[in-house]
């Protein structure tokens, strides 16, 4: 959530304790988490160094709640095309693509939760509790793509070749520009595959 106010700073310590300098008092990861959920922005910085750790701290509250029974919210599927994008050429769009579609969903679920509410109807797991969530999943698969075409200058005319029967040109060899266009096509078409499925 955007705020007004500076984050708040947390220390860490070399005996990895976690300190709240707001409060002026020693902090636990699952506090930390309670800050996130509260909507607070805070940034944690190693005591000793001043390097700002905050990516860090906040990977282990997710390697935390991922560790916790019935608490998983990143599928394998989803880890492994992570880690995949880790030193391809893809790797500096991937940020911004999963923030843009993070921001979306967040402002979806409010209605997805009303949907759900509806869907459930007090029944867990009814025939149309599953309608409603793949109805949602493919709503989200189509808002993740057309996110991405954001990021694909070629997609449009890509996709439209496809559809009238053509095929995109391949890229020439030692074509960068080619390469990268290639591979974000076949993004788009992992996703568009990955939509029809749900």
């Amino acid at each position: 959530m955007a705020s007004e106010k500076e984050p708040t700073v947390i220390k860490k310590y070399a005996n990895r304790r976690l300190y709240h300098t707001g409060t002026s008092s020693y902090v636990t990861l699952e506090d930390l988490a309670g800050l996130v959920r509260a909507g607070e922005d805070f940034v944690v910085y190693d005591a000793k160094s001043g390097e700002d750790i905050t990516r860090s701290v906040l990977a282990q509250i997710i390697f935390d709640e991922e560790a916790k029974d019935g608490q998983n919210l990143l599928p394998i599927t989803f880890l492994r095309q992570l880690i995949r994008f880790y030193g391809d050429s893809m790797q500096a769009l991937v940020p911004r693509y999963l923030e843009f579609s993070m921001e979306n969903f967040t402002q979806e679920q409010n209605k997805f939760r009303e949907q759900m509410a509806k869907a459930f109807g007090g029944s867990a797991f009814g025939g149309n509790a599953l309608d409603a969530i793949q109805a949602q999943t493919r709503a989200n698969m189509q808002m993740f793509t057309e996110a991405f075409r954001m990021f694909n200058p070629f997609a449009a005319s890509a996709a439209a070749k496809a559809k009238q029967g053509g095929a995109a040109e391949p890229a020439a060899k030692g074509d960068e520009l080619g390469d990268l266009k290639r591979e974000l096509n076949e993004m788009r078409e992992r996703l568009d595959k990955l939509s029809r499925s749900k």
